[in-house]
């Protein structure tokens, strides 16, 4: 039975609640863990295309920049030779060059905001699926009392990003430094 029908259900789930009315605790959590890793594979695939996206507009907008001064050169060489009519086409190619790149550049910043709310979503998923993992750890370790339980570290399995391995880095010097002016 599918738990999740879009994203943000998994994000605002409660497993609690979910597992409490779960016959079979063990198979509803691994069930949710598929259609996590499943969102999380997707939420992983749009983030890539997202910033595909932000990167395939930056560089036009470059491109677009680099002919507005090939067509002021172009005005410039023309009013030399007097040529002011070829000058005024250049100028008129310029303004329009200038028109398209303000108007990539609102394409560029919401392509930018679709990409960071899209890796904000991933990394909720991924926090979500971590969650979930580790409960299934630990009831499998309930389970398996009479064997040797293993210590459950932080991932759990789940290995995270390096941009939350990173975050965590950074909060664990910053925890450190604290410490050492009390």
């Amino acid at each position: 039975m599918p738990y999740f029908s879009r994203l943000t259900d998994i994000v605002t789930c409660n497993l609690t609640s979910i597992l409490e009315q779960a016959v079979d605790k063990k198979a509803a959590l691994e069930e949710i863990i598929f259609e996590m890793k499943e969102g999380v594979s997707g939420a992983e695939r749009s983030v890539n295309t997202a910033g595909n996206n932000v990167s395939q507009l930056e560089v036009e907008i470059g491109e677009q920049r680099a002919a507005i001064g090939s067509w002021v050169q172009s005005a410039q060489e023309a009013l030399a030779t007097n040529n002011e009519a070829k000058a005024r086409q250049a100028l008129e190619r310029k303004h329009e060059v200038e028109d398209l790149i303000a108007g990539l550049e609102q394409q560029l910043e919401s392509a930018i905001s679709t990409r960071d709310h899209l890796r904000t979503m991933m990394n909720a998923l991924q926090a979500r699926l971590a969650d979930a993992t580790r409960r299934l750890k630990m009831l499998s370790n309930d389970e398996n009392a009479a064997e040797d339980s293993q210590s459950s570290d932080s991932s759990a399995g789940f290995e995270t990003s390096p941009d939350r391995q990173d975050r965590v880095d950074l909060e664990l010097e910053a925890l450190r430094k604290q410490m050492e002016v009390k």
